[in-house]
């Protein structure tokens, strides 16, 4: 892998001032302007009208570096980041998984966004190209010891093989930490006689 291109870093030092983020109904959502430009130029969000939405892992990352704090929309109440994990947790029990193989990936320098579908989690940059290249990876996430059929793998690689990205398997083994394998797909020719 390439050595990452030396990038602006959003400032998570404590003199900085964290970003208040709003959860409401429809997610988490920022609104200032300076803002919203300083997180989508490092991959985070998706720009809907004059807000950038963010997903649960993102905002649980953001808000665990202090980059962001998080309130309630109608009583301004800050959330803390227990709270705001019962919260996606609420909308998807992988909630935690994802989380810790999300900030794995951003810890190690990389870009992750939402996946395409398929069982695939997130698709991800290499080191230094978000923003100047598509996606090269797709995460496939799984905890160590959950069952997954031959036939899932086999039909997102099929569809990581027809996006021209390379599908990885994320496995989150029972300490929290993210072991990552590479698949490929093997074919077996029966040699005809001659």
């Amino acid at each position: 892998m390439k050595q990452p291109k030396q990038t602006s870093q959003i400032s998570s030092s404590p003199e900085a001032k964290a970003i208040t983020a709003l959860l409401k109904d429809s997610g988490i959502t920022v609104s200032t302007v300076e803002s919203i430009e300083e997180l989508v130029t490092r991959g985070y969000g998706t720009k809907q009208n004059k807000t950038l939405e963010l997903t649960f892992y993102e905002a649980l990352y953001l808000q665990s570096k202090g980059i962001i704090k998080v309130q309630q929309q109608k009583t301004k109440k800050s959330i803390d980041f227990k709270q705001l994990l019962s919260s996606y947790k609420a909308t998807d029990p992988n909630a935690w998984a994802k989380y810790l193989i999300y900030r794995d990936l951003r810890s190690r320098g990389y870009v992750a966004r939402e996946g395409f579908g398929l069982g695939t989690d997130f698709r991800v940059y290499e080191r230094g190209e978000y923003g100047t290249a598509t996606a090269r990876y797709l995460i496939y996430g799984i905890q160590e010891g959950q069952p997954v059929s031959i036939e899932e793998l086999a039909q997102a690689l099929r569809y990581a093989h027809s996006q021209k990205k390379q599908l990885v398997l994320a496995v989150l083994n029972r300490r929290g930490e993210v072991v990552y394998y590479s698949l490929g797909q093997l074919t077996l020719k029966k040699k005809l006689e001659e």
